[in-house]
C-alpha cells in the first residue's frame, strides 16, 4: 500500500515539473519570443514612434507636447500632470454642469481667440478646449489647425498657403478610411516648419552672399 502512495506520488510531482516546465518555455519563452518577431515588422510603434533628429530624440508621435510659442501649433489642453506629463496621464473628470468645467472652457475658449486673433464670437473646436482623457493626445482636429494657420504663418513670415500645404500633407485620415476622424499630429507638423524655416533661412543666407 505504501509502495502505490510513494509512486502515485512521484507520478503527480512529475507530471507538475513536467507541466512547469513546458509552460514556462510557451509563455515565458516561445509567446514572448514570437511577439518581439511581429513588432519587428512595425519598428516604429515597438520603439514607441521616436522622432530622432541628429541624433537627439524630439519627441513621440504618440504623446503630446505643451507647445506654446505663436510660431508652433498649440496641442489640446493637458490635465497630466502639470500638463504633458506622460508619468501622469489622465483628464480632469469635471462633468460638463461643474460650475468649475465651465469656467474653465469659457477661458480656454476666450484665451483661444485672442491668440489666434479670431472674432469674440468665433465658434471654437471642441477639441481646442477641451483635453483627452489621457491628457497626452498628440494629434488635432483639421479644423483647429486651420484657425491656427494665419498665427503660425505671421510668427514665421510665411505665406498662409504654405502653412496649410504642411498642415494638409501632416493630415491623417480615420483608421481604415472610417474608424474616427481626420486628425493633425502636431509634434510632425511643427518639426516640418522648423525644417522649412531652416531651409528657408539657408537659401536666404546663401542669396546674400552672392556677389
Amino acid at each position: 500500500m505504501g509502495q502505490l502512495v510513494a509512486e502515485s506520488s512521484f507520478k503527480s510531482a512529475r507530471a507538475a515539473i513536467v507541466a512547469t516546465l513546458l509552460f514556462t518555455i510557451i509563455c515565458g519563452i516561445v509567446f514572448p519570443g514570437v511577439l518581439w518577431l511581429v513588432a519587428q515588422l512595425f519598428p516604429g510603434s515597438a520603439h514607441g514612434s521616436l522622432v530622432v533628429l541628429d541624433g537627439v530624440p524630439r519627441g513621440s508621435l504618440l504623446i503630446g507636447q505643451g507647445f506654446s510659442a505663436p510660431r508652433y501649433f498649440h496641442p489640446r489642453p493637458s490635465h497630466a500632470g502639470s500638463g504633458y506629463d506622460a508619468t501622469s496621464s489622465g483628464g480632469s473628470n469635471l462633468p460638463p454642469n461643474d460650475p468649475r468645467w465651465q469656467a474653465l472652457a469659457a477661458e480656454r475658449t476666450a484665451a483661444y481667440r485672442a491668440v489666434n486673433g479670431l472674432p469674440a464670437n468665433a465658434a471654437v473646436p471642441a477639441d481646442a478646449i477641451t483635453g483627452s482623457g489621457s491628457g497626452l493626445d498628440p494629434r488635432i482636429s483639421p479644423k483647429n489647425a486651420a484657425l491656427q494657420t494665419p498665427r503660425v504663418a505671421r510668427a514665421r513670415g510665411l505665406a498662409e498657403t504654405e502653412v496649410a500645404a504642411l498642415v494638409a500633407a501632416h493630415t491623417s485620415g480615420p483608421a481604415l478610411g472610417i474608424l474616427g476622424a481626420a486628425r493633425v499630429n502636431v509634434l510632425e507638423l511643427n518639426l516640418a516648419l522648423d525644417a522649412l524655416s531652416v531651409s528657408r533661412a539657408l537659401r536666404r543666407g546663401a542669396r546674400e552672399k552672392r556677389p
